[in-house]
């Protein structure tokens, strides 16, 4: 018998619950061994518990140490914080890993196999803020303090390079800015060039590349570049970008991985204005949970579901609307598990 494995599940707000419930359907489906304790957060959770991350999905966590969760939605400017970035906090999970990899053939970039892995905790992202006032006006000066530290640069970058060898990949590329933010992410460049002369030349290869200059790299022949490491902000904008290069966000997963936690997710929105409709593509929740199975050990269920993934929507020929088919989330779903069974 399998070994049941306990997991957090977070359904998320907006066509959250219905992503999950597909990818449910399939794990089902695959003999996944995940044993689920349904949590919530973000607007569910204000609206259920008046607290957009409850304590009991802290514990949750916190006993499982591996959670899958749908998109929570996060208001602009005020509101509540965003309940990912306090995840993230909560468990330090310092490294986000993005993959992006082309799925449906034809488009403007094809057979494109990148992964993003962006740091988590520091940067500008620590949220250190305020304004100050001039005259009659409390917000005429915004400032932000931004904090990369040597022992933070050393996390991410040997997650990345050790990740990167583990999955065969060729080349780490540094992605920073120091030629302006010389303190900032200087210290990233820095740190990066020590551990790969003491550490990982020989073992695979390194470059270095200026983030403005990387954006237009990506748009221009993204495939020179194979596992691209950086700091929190500019791993959040280029993650998208790259995310674009495969169809859009509908098609990208993420993992924020930690010492003591993983927590894997879509990387889209809570989507509210198609919540509900039956329209959403759980493609990216899909490779999300089949992260998670690497993650566990079990490569060969999510090989069997990523080439299940791949046979519905190239041989099937079963999209979703934002791939260009008629497929609502349901007839997607159906598919994809006619294929697993199959």
């Amino acid at each position: 018998m399998t070994t049941r494995i306990p997991a957090t599940l977070i359904p998320g707000d907006g066509i959250g619950p219905e992503i999950v419930d597909a990818t449910l359907a399939a794990l089902d489906a695959l003999g996944a061994p995940f044993e689920w304790d349904t949590q919530i957060a973000g607007l569910e959770g204000v609206k259920v518990a008046n607290d957009p991350l409850p304590p009991a999905t802290l514990d949750s966590i916190r006993r499982t140490r591996l959670a899958l969760k749908g998109p929570l939605e996060t208001p602009s400017g005020g509101g509540y914080r965003s309940s990912n970035v306090r995840l993230r906090e909560a468990f330090q999970l310092y490294a986000n890993l993005r993959p992006a990899r082309t799925l449906v053939p034809g488009g403007r970039f094809d057979n494109i196999d990148l992964v993003v892995v962006r740091e988590n905790l520091e940067g500008l992202y620590i949220g250190h803020e305020h304004y100050v006032q001039i005259d009659d006006d409390p917000h005429a000066v915004a400032m932000a303090t931004g904090i990369n530290t040597r022992a933070g640069c050393r996390h991410i970058l040997d997650f990345a390079f050790r990740h990167a060898i583990a999955t065969g990949r060729k080349k780490v590329t540094i992605v920073h800015k120091a030629n302006i933010m010389k303190a900032l992410t200087g210290i990233f460049k820095e740190t990066a060039e020590q551990m790969y002369e003491q550490t990982y030349k020989g073992r695979i290869a390194m470059d270095t590349v200026i983030v403005d200059a990387c954006a237009m790299k990506l748009v221009l022949d993204p495939w020179q570049f194979d596992v691209l490491v950086t700091t929190n902000l500019f791993g959040d904008i280029l993650s998208d970008l790259v995310a674009g290069l495969v169809g859009g966000l509908g098609m990208a997963p993420g993992a924020n991985i930690g010492a003591d936690a993983a927590i894997f997710e879509a990387v889209h929105g809570s989507a509210p204005d198609i919540a509900g409709l039956g329209k959403a593509n759980p493609t990216a929740l899909l490779l999300a949970a089949a992260m998670m199975l690497d993650h566990v050990g079990r490569s060969d269920l999510a090989t069997r579901l990523r080439q299940a993934i791949d046979a519905t929507l190239n041989v099937d020929q079963v999209r979703t609307g934002d791939l260009g088919g008629r497929a609502g989330t349901r007839a997607f779903t159906q598919a994809l598990v006619a294929r697993l069974q199959g």
